[in-house]
């Protein structure tokens, strides 16, 4: 109700024109069905839940603009919504009203603080092996063709047989036990794989066969998960793909038949299946409290809201979706003058560009050396060389100069390559403490001077307390990140596919400004202490 009274009208059914046709009868009202998906967000609601509210709930009618007698709708329209939402590309448009509105209000705005971190989403598919992946991929599509083209599939394999091995999911669970049996099962299902797609490639009555997804999809896994030779006698044997054949790197290859966007990727100790969602929310210092302040909004604090959310799939590092987040910021009219991250997100590079293209102030602690010497804490690491760009020259710690200084470019990014000459590190008293190279030389990759100066500043900066006290602003995401997993549940998708993640994440982030908007419209302010079960249980029977 709070939503409805302080934040007037956020959406028109007019916004929406695109999304429906001019025939036929007319839908359910898609500014209302916008709202209903913000407070099923808001409220971590399934759809029949959010339908049911609709029905039910007055505060719900209230924000809607319903009489008490409407009956709502079936929750199924709820799916049909969202799949015209992401059809049209307006995934963001709940996320950007309530922006909108706020900046009108004066909540966020241009300049300030900003705060940006990530967390993984564990997909919601099925974690798969790779011989289960082969299977399942040929079960997938046999479901499809069992629906669409059943005499096709009965003429092409025996139904019998087929419906002992792929009816039910696919299992290691209960298939074979010794590693020679489920080598053999594997290839059989590959086989398999190979017979449907030369079927259906074979099928001329019905050539839009081919264009069905789980066609792609099972070409893709065979050619990921197998190989075929050809042997002396000139019979084509299947096997299994090892590594040493090569295998697709993570963000290429597939994870599950029925969500190709899904991907797997590590972090530390954590190894999960799916996606990366990253949130970036303002964190300006509080306002100065004015005298006659009766309410919370001039307590001294305005609300922290997110003011980009975006998702990739888990193999995406951070550091690569810097620059997309300045410009959804730039764009939104949000760009901060600090923006303070995690030691996962930029490089000095980055910084350099982020203060160049939109002149922000980047707040961020740089790796440290991960060299062999700089992790054994007993050699000589790159910090112990003097590196001179105007004679392009290095300097070891016992005084030898380098003999080669080479630009090149490693990974899109220009780097420098310092060379020692064999016969001047083979003789050298402390060659144990700086290489353990064959070559006998020391070899070190540095970059450009601009970069590498910013790198040394920021390393000495970094050191120091009023750094780390101003670098404490960062660690208050975390509290958001705890937020949007345990009221929003982002850590777990509903839905398969990027696409529609994406829309979940806004959503989700759109509910949790609102849910931050409703305390500072109350006048509670933002809790920074934790509070006790105990202590909510008294204030439960308090009031």
């Amino acid at each position: 109700m709070r939503l409805r009274d302080e934040l007037g009208r956020l959406f028109r059914d007019a916004d929406f024109v695109g999304c429906y046709g001019q025939r036929g009868r007319p839908g359910y009202s898609p500014a209302a069905l916008m709202l209903v998906l913000l407070l099923q967000f808001t409220e971590n609601l399934t759809d029949a839940q959010a339908a049911e509210a609709v029905a039910e709930r007055i505060g719900w009618k209230y924000a809607l603009g319903l009489r008490l007698e409407d009956s709502g709708f079936d929750s199924s329209v709820l799916s049909e919504f969202r799949a015209r939402l992401i059809g049209h590309e307006l995934s963001l448009l709940a996320f950007d009203r309530v922006l909108e509105r706020c900046r009108e209000l004066g909540l966020v705005k241009a300049g300030g603080k900003a705060r940006t971190d990530s967390t993984h989403v564990i997909s919601a598919v099925r974690d798969l092996n790779r011989s289960e992946l082969a299977g399942e991929s040929v079960r997938a599509l046999c479901e499809v063709l069992a629906q669409v083209a059943p005499d096709f599939l009965s003429a092409t394999v025996d139904l019998t047989a087929w419906a002992r091995r792929y009816g039910p999911r696919v299992s290691s669970w209960s298939g074979p036990r010794t590693p020679a049996e489920r080598e053999k099962l594997a290839v059989e299902y590959g086989l398999d794989g190979r017979l449907l797609i030369e079927a259906v490639h074979g099928q001329r009555e019905r050539p839009w066969l081919r264009e069905l997804p789980q066609v792609a999809v099972l070409c893709t896994v065979l050619r990921q998960s197998f190989l075929i030779e050809t042997r002396a006698d000139g019979r084509e044997v299947m096997r299994r793909r090892t590594d040493s054949d090569g295998v697709p790197p993570g963000q290429y290859r597939l994870a599950s038949p029925y969500d190709t966007d899904a991907r797997w990727a590590a972090k530390g100790e954590l190894f999960w299946l799916g996606y990366k969602i990253h949130l970036t929310e303002s964190c300006d210092d509080p306002l100065e409290a004015e005298a006659g302040d009766r309410d919370g909004r001039q307590r001294g604090e305005r609300p922290n809201l997110i003011t980009n959310v975006l998702t990739t799939d888990a193999t995406v590092p951070d550091s690569a979706v810097v620059e997309q987040v300045h410009d959804a910021l730039e764009d939104q009219g949000l760009t901060p003058d600090e923006h303070y991250l995690d030691s996962g997100y930029p490089s000095a590079a980055g910084v350099l560009d982020a203060k160049a293209e939109h002149g922000i102030t980047m707040v961020t602690p740089l790796l440290s050396d991960t060299s062999p010497q700089a992790r054994a804490g007993n050699g000589y690491a790159r910090a112990e060389f003097v590196f001179d760009y105007e004679t392009r020259t290095t300097t070891c710690p016992q005084g030898q100069v380098s003999s080669a200084w080479t630009d090149c470019v490693q990974y899109g990014t220009p780097k420098i390559v310092a060379t020692f000459r064999k016969d001047t590190c083979g003789p050298c008293p402390a060659r144990s403490l700086c290489t353990t190279s064959r070559r006998g030389a020391r070899q070190l990759t540095v970059p450009p001077r601009e970069v590498h100066e910013l790198q040394l500043a920021n390393r000495a900066a970094q050191k120091t307390k009023d750094w780390q006290r101003d670098y404490k602003r960062r660690a208050g995401v975390e509290g958001t990140m705890n937020q949007a997993a345990n009221t929003a549940g982002l850590r777990k998708a509903r839905y398969r596919g990027l696409k529609k993640i994406e829309l979940e994440h806004a959503f989700a982030a759109t509910a949790i400004n609102l849910t931050r908007l409703d305390a500072y419209f109350t006048g509670h302010s933002l809790d920074h202490s934790h509070t006790s079960r105990l202590i909510r249980l008294e204030a439960a029977h308090v009031n």
